[in-house]
């Protein structure tokens, strides 16, 4: 085979494709037309009203969901506020108990300080009692020194009596 038939061959094969390709339609009648179309309606309504019943089953579904995690929402907070009342609870005794030491603190610091206060004052009236005596034994001393200086120019030179 040339050339020229072998172009031909495939020229013939390229041009009756498009011709086999090609398919007859039945042929549909306007009634038919309009019963497809009057079914087709009245699937979409029943499609419309499956997606409405759906949209409202799935709305009371989320109210329901809604109001569990508000109810557990409530609980939590509830919890919280009794979390809170018991901590200042705590820090309202915890303050009292701190009140109260300082309170004690204070009064036992105040009788130490008042202790050490009149033991200061006690032992210094007690060093001027004891500079008053020391002065009063020096001053008798003085005294019997003189008297005992009288006794013995009184009395006669010994050997004599």
């Amino acid at each position: 085979m040339g050339r020229k038939t072998l172009a031909i061959l495939i020229w013939l094969l390229f041009c009756s494709v498009p011709a086999v390709a090609v398919e007859t339609a039945p042929r549909i009648s306007d009634r038919e037309i309009v019963e497809s179309l009057s079914q087709l309606k009245e699937g979409q309504k029943s499609l419309d009203k499956r997606i409405d019943d759906l949209r409202m089953e799935m709305n009371a579904r989320f109210e329901g969901i809604e109001k569990r995690f508000e109810s557990r929402f409530e609980g939590i907070d509830k919890r919280f506020d009794d979390l809170r009342a018991e901590m200042n609870a705590r820090f309202d005794s915890i303050t009292w108990i701190l009140g109260l030491f300082i309170s004690i603190s204070t009064i036992i610091l105040g009788f130490v300080v008042r202790m050490q206060w009149q033991m200061n004052h006690q032992q210094a009236r007690l060093e001027k009692a004891l500079e008053a005596q020391e002065t009063s034994l020096e001053t008798q001393k003085d005294e019997l020194a003189f008297i005992k200086g009288l006794v013995e120019k009184l009395l006669p030179p010994k050997g004599v009596l």
